[in-house]
């Protein structure tokens, strides 16, 4: 019975597909109306960061590239300079900030363009991402977009794709909008939105304590009323996240459950719905005593693998074999969401960016700043 009551919310959450938007694609919209600043957060991002910054100062829509510099101990501000970026000394993190928000509400400020765009120093942005993100934003507050990832080896993609599958089962795909706040996602590593509006939201001092910044951020401007959009961009931007199997272990499951932004009872259900529509089919069918409903879910599932190939820049075996990592994905989704990590890029943070909880931030006139 439960199994059928989870396999009827997947069904219903793959179901919301059919309304997805089209993708962005190149030069659909002209240039954008107003300047367009780029915000890159790094810290020690030597090896990554010019693959992101070349393509944004060749690209004639973004005026300007500010690279803001988070305490690198490599060659992160050096090299950024040198092909052309504007680089920010980033100061120390205050009390109570985690250190990529602070970094973002330091770029964010020395912004001259009135269209600010985030980018993660792993992502690889193609020319004409910036002016489709701004042009959203006619329609849109805040923009997020979704790339295609670069996955080293099989087993790196076929876990990557385990993982991604889990955010699919519990939130649906990209593109139709969230029913509720709670349940909105936005992919940090690519947003936009008006810098004068985001001053006056102090969006980053007000999801300062969260690890899951992203989410946050999203949830919170939700419920302020911001009208919030997630894009699939896959033809406009590529990123290279990790580097094996392990750091994909490591990295992204640690904040793979969403704990920080999301209540006890939703992450219940959430591990709940996972456990029941992937794992528990997969182990029946190896025990020899499949029903047909297990069967229904395992045929679901090698259907999401092919609608999971435009999330790939080179698909391959790895992905087809994700189901079969499916129970360990499940096991990460669980450790993220009862043991969740603590630290982050040499930093280490309290119980507050981790707590379990749905609601993040203060109203603006009481954030910290």
């Amino acid at each position: 019975m439960m199994q059928a009551a989870a396999a009827g919310v997947v069904a219903a959450r793959l179901a919301r597909g059919r309304d997805r938007p089209a993708p962005l694609v190149p030069g659909s919209s002209g240039s954008p109306r107003e300047p367009v600043s780029v915000v890159i957060p790094a810290r020690d991002e030597e090896s990554r960061i010019g693959d992101c910054v070349a393509p944004l100062l060749a690209d004639p829509a973004v005026s300007e590239v500010i690279v803001v510099d988070d305490e690198s101990s490599d060659g992160t501000a050096r090299l950024a300079a040198g092909l052309g970026a504007a680089v920010v000394t980033g100061a120390p993190p205050p009390g109570g900030w985690v250190g990529k928000q602070w970094a973002l509400h330091q770029g964010v400020r020395a912004a001259a363009g009135p269209i600010v765009v985030v980018l993660d120093a792993d992502t690889r942005p193609k020319t004409g991402l910036c002016a489709e993100l701004a042009a959203l934003l006619d329609a849109y507050d805040l923009v997020s977009a979704g790339p295609r990832f670069i996955c080293g080896g099989a087993v790196e993609q076929a876990l990557h794709a385990s993982l991604l599958a889990t955010l699919v089962y519990r939130f649906g795909p990209i593109g139709p909008p969230a029913r509720r706040p709670d349940r909105l996602l936005v992919n940090g590593q690519c947003m936009a939105f008006l810098k004068t509006r985001m001053a006056e939201a102090d969006g980053f001092a007000r999801v300062r304590r969260h690890l899951t910044d992203d989410v946050a951020l999203g949830r919170l401007l939700a419920r302020d009323g911001w009208r919030v959009a997630f894009r699939d961009a896959g033809a406009l931007l590529e990123v290279d996240m990790h580097e094996s199997a392990a750091g994909v272990w490591r990295e992204w499951g640690r904040s793979i459950a969403m704990r920080d932004v999301t209540s006890a009872a939703r992450l219940a259900g959430d591990l709940g719905v996972v456990w029941l529509t992937t794992v528990l089919p997969i182990l029946r069918l190896a025990a020899g005593r499949p029903a047909a409903l297990d069967l229904g879910l395992l045929a679901q599932r090698f259907l999401l693998v092919a609608a999971l190939r435009g999330s790939y820049v080179r698909p391959r075996r790895g992905l087809a074999a994700s189901p079969l990592l499916d129970a360990a994905a499940a096991v990460r989704l669980t450790q993220s969401a009862l043991v969740p990590a603590r630290s982050w890029r040499g930093r280490r943070y309290g119980r507050a960016a981790v707590r379990s909880g749905d609601r993040p931030g203060l109203p603006a006139r009481n954030a910290a700043r």
